[in-house]
């Protein structure tokens, strides 16, 4: 019998967000590439179902000052966000944010370190946060952990989410339903966006 039981139930106000789809994640010879875009392309109909759904979307991207004294210890331990300068930062044209959706700006791993996405996400009224995004034992695992300490039930999209390699992406969605959230498969959550508010 696995001790680690217990189940957070997908609430009744859902955001999504999208994280760090960015260039640097998709582009062949970059430092962060993931080896494929089947991710992104997930996280573009999860996306698409947020929308009709007219539930909150909200994306991230890191970016840094000239020299990352903004990124502190982060920025000198992690070379490649060196690399997000330029072109590579982009968020890709797949998952561009449509007006009305917030893009956060980040400088650590996790999208609620010194940023204002808690409060953002209470003032909407949001109980669960569906993740999605880059990479899988980077930023997604650190943005569940602190979604769930903030009081929103962590989803995490099994196929939405990628990394640069099988291993730590398989122990990182392992680690996030035994301990922090719910890994969920990407049709039930398309499912459950597309039923009628309640």
């Amino acid at each position: 019998m696995d001790p680690f039981d217990g189940v957070l139930p997908f609430g009744e106000r859902p955001a999504l967000l999208l994280v760090d789809l960015m260039r640097a994640y998709f582009e062949p010879g970059a430092a962060l590439y993931v080896g494929s875009r089947d991710c992104l392309r997930s996280a573009a109909r999860l996306l698409s179902a947020a929308r009709r759904a007219a539930i909150p979307v909200l994306h991230t991207r890191v970016a840094h000052e000239p020299g990352g004294l903004d990124g502190g210890l982060f920025y000198r331990k992690a070379t490649p966000l060196r690399s997000l300068h330029g072109p590579l930062g982009a968020l890709m044209p797949e998952v561009a944010p449509s007006d009305g959706e917030i893009v956060v700006v980040k400088q650590y791993a996790s999208a609620f370190f010194g940023t204002a996405l808690a409060a953002t996400l209470t003032a909407l009224r949001v109980d669960t946060l569906v993740i999605t995004g880059v990479s899988t034992s980077g930023c997604v695992r650190a943005s569940a952990v602190d979604a769930v300490q903030h009081g929103f039930v962590p989803i995490v999209v099994r196929q939405a989410v990628g990394d640069r390699s099988p291993g730590p992406h398989e122990a990182a969605l392992y680690d996030i339903q035994a301990k922090y959230g719910e890994v969920w498969q990407e049709q039930a959550v398309l499912d459950r966006l597309g039923r009628p508010a309640s």
